[in-house]
């Protein structure tokens, strides 16, 4: 087993950074963390589908449009619901085939939702819901990436790179919510980008940004009593505005990062520190 080399390792170190000539997706990439990263993998360079569920058709469009027309790349919209696998497989060939001409480099495993109840009230449905988009689809979205993964370099084709989204949550039990089976969720995230790693170093790698807290809409619906407990723990002091984090994923996508793999890449303003 051996994990791709870096193709220049001493050019000048900006190159390194570049995705020009990459074709990359992201889940859940019409607002939030994952608009921002698809932002970014643009800027980089990268052409970029991005996927989502709940957004209009017309939005998602629109945002994709104008990612593109203010980074000069290729950027599309497609509706793929995460938490079916054979939907997942069928939207990531697509995108590879109309965005990449057959060929898919960067995959982002960015879908997830939130919710708070306590231990002993979940119904097995809201449990469920959790666990499908989170755990089930993020790794549906991995391994339909590692199919094509595989495949191209039987091919001689090139290596491909998956980035999960975890969470400090996965590390951590957050306070004053209760939120075992979210927590639950990005904590098995965490060891299934570990575990995958290792299997796929021959035709990928694979790595988690685990956010702390993040100012998207996940975090609106909160009581102002929380977000007080929450910012007198972060050593930072403030929220992270999710632009902060696409720089991140651009690391982890590009050559700049190429011998990290099965990371767990925490941003979180020194939250799990103290």
């Amino acid at each position: 087993m051996v994990l791709a080399a870096h193709q220049n390792p001493s050019a000048p170190v900006l190159s390194h950074f570049s995705l020009a000539g990459k074709t990359a997706l992201v889940t859940g990439g019409t607002r939030g963390i994952g608009l921002e990263v698809a932002r970014g993998l643009a800027e980089a360079g990268a052409k970029v589908a991005i996927l989502y569920t709940s957004t209009s058709p017309k939005d998602a469009a629109s945002t994709a449009s104008a990612i593109s027309s203010s980074t000069g790349v290729a950027v599309k919209a497609y509706r793929c619901n995460v938490t079916s696998q054979e939907e997942v497989e069928t939207t990531l060939s697509l995108a590879a085939k109309e965005l990449g001409e057959g060929t898919l480099d960067i995959v982002v495993a960015n879908a997830g939702i939130a919710s708070q109840y306590a231990g002993l009230d979940y119904t097995p449905g809201q449990f469920k819901d959790i666990v499908d988009v989170n755990l089930n689809g993020a790794f549906y979205t991995a391994q339909a990436a590692g199919r094509i993964f595989e495949k191209q370099v039987k091919g001689g084709g090139r290596k491909g790179n998956v980035i999960f989204t975890a969470s400090v949550s996965a590390i951590l039990v957050n306070v004053p919510q209760k939120q075992a089976a979210y927590n639950a969720s990005k904590a098995a995230v965490v060891q299934l980008a570990r575990c995958l790693s290792v299997e796929w170093v021959d035709f990928a790698r694979v790595n988690c940004v685990s956010p702390g807290f993040i100012a998207t809409d996940m975090l609106d619906v909160h009581p102002e009593e929380w977000r007080k407990v929450w910012f007198s723990m972060i050593p930072g002091g403030r929220l992270c505005e999710p632009a902060e984090l696409k720089g991140a994923y651009v690391f982890l996508a590009s050559e700049a990062s190429s011998y990290m793999t099965g990371a767990n890449l925490v941003i979180d303003g020194g939250y799990t520190l103290p």
